[in-house]
């Protein structure tokens, strides 16, 4: 019988946990970036529920300026990091794993853009709108999470 010991030296790469005062650190730091980031989405008007229908009812180029912004980011970010071989603080080795396309993307895709028509919150907004006085969006949060769940619960049913 292999012991946790033994396994461990076999592996090359091995995650530990973090004890208690570095995840406390961690903690604030991400409060710190969440707090910055939500004051970013209010000033940027990305919580406004009028941009939100705006974008939807293709009325203004604001939001697609934003989510276009956002996507160009990341596609360099991404291509910056394949072609100079970046890796993390750490020294970790970046690994970004190729996607399958599946029917089931176009079905949540098309779940989630109703959902974010109808409330006009995606998930990202919903704290900001929140921490903005805006605590009727405490519903659609909520549903956000039992709809994860639901999602985790049942995704091996689903046509994936």
């Amino acid at each position: 019988m292999k012991t946790k010991e033994t396994t461990i030296q076999k592996n090359e790469a091995v995650c530990d946990s973090p004890n208690m005062q570095q995840q406390s650190e961690n903690l604030l730091k991400y409060l710190i970036v969440g707090v910055i980031f939500g004051i970013l989405f209010v000033k940027a008007e990305v919580i406004s529920w009028f941009r939100i229908q705006e974008m939807f009812r293709l009325q203004s180029f604001h939001m697609y300026g934003i989510i276009g912004s956002a996507i160009a980011v990341g596609v360099l970010s991404i291509q910056l990091i394949k072609k100079f071989n970046i890796k993390t603080m750490k020294g970790e080795a970046i690994n970004i794993p190729k996607k399958e396309f599946r029917k089931g993307q176009i079905i949540g895709g098309f779940i989630f853009g109703l959902g974010w028509a109808i409330t006009g919150a995606c998930p990202g907004p919903l704290y900001a709108q929140i921490g903005t006085g805006f605590t009727v969006v405490a519903v659609t949060l909520l549903s956000a999470i039992v709809g994860t769940w639901v999602y985790g619960k049942f995704s091996h049913k689903l046509p994936n």
